[in-house]
């Protein structure tokens, strides 16, 4: 398989801004969405022909989410996590890409409604596969179960992170036209 140039150094700068992101941002609402999912999944459109460089980054971005997560203990659970949703976004991805009323779309409005697709279906996937890996390695804080946490983080990140990733995959789909970026 041929390595695009522009196409790995992309990856390398969504991967970058998504960590510093996730870094600064603040909490909205009690809730800090998780703008390394958002950089992940856009990523993954870019690249869905290739399995091997969403599963790449999403390794990457499960080592980014463990280093800088403010959760006690959840170095590990970040790592299954974004490793478990990548696997199980591709293949939903793969999925969504062949139904027939997204094949008539043109391939910008294929790729915006995929996104928002996966934004909110793999923030909701991810939600729950970090809380459920958190339970059983590390406990989860205080006095709260997993639907407890569920409904009050994971439910409100789903909304952020579908309205703030749509409004990062149109920045980006739109830089890369500027800048005549060919995939």
């Amino acid at each position: 398989m041929k390595m695009n140039t522009k196409k790995l150094v992309l990856n390398a700068v969504l991967l970058a801004v998504g960590l510093v992101l996730h870094q600064i941002e603040p909490a909205i609402f009690g809730v800090k969405p998780d703008m390394t999912l958002i950089m992940l999944f856009t990523i993954m459109i870019l690249n869905k022909d290739s399995y091997k460089i969403c599963l790449v980054c999403g390794t990457i971005v499960g080592i980014f989410s463990g280093m800088t997560t403010s959760f006690p203990g959840g170095q590990i659970p970040n790592f299954i996590d974004k490793f478990l949703t990548t696997n199980i976004i591709f293949l939903i991805m793969m999925l969504t890409y062949k139904l027939p009323f997204i094949k008539r779309l043109t391939e910008k409005n294929q790729d915006f409604i995929v996104s928002n697709i996966l934004m909110s279906l793999g923030t909701l996937i991810s939600g729950f596969i970090f809380l459920t890996a958190a339970q059983i390695l590390v406990g989860l804080p205080g006095n709260m179960n997993l639907s407890m946490l569920f409904v009050a983080v994971v439910l409100p990140a789903v909304v952020i992170n579908l309205a703030v990733g749509v409004i990062l995959f149109k920045v980006i789909h739109v830089t890369m036209k500027r800048v005549s970026f060919q995939s």
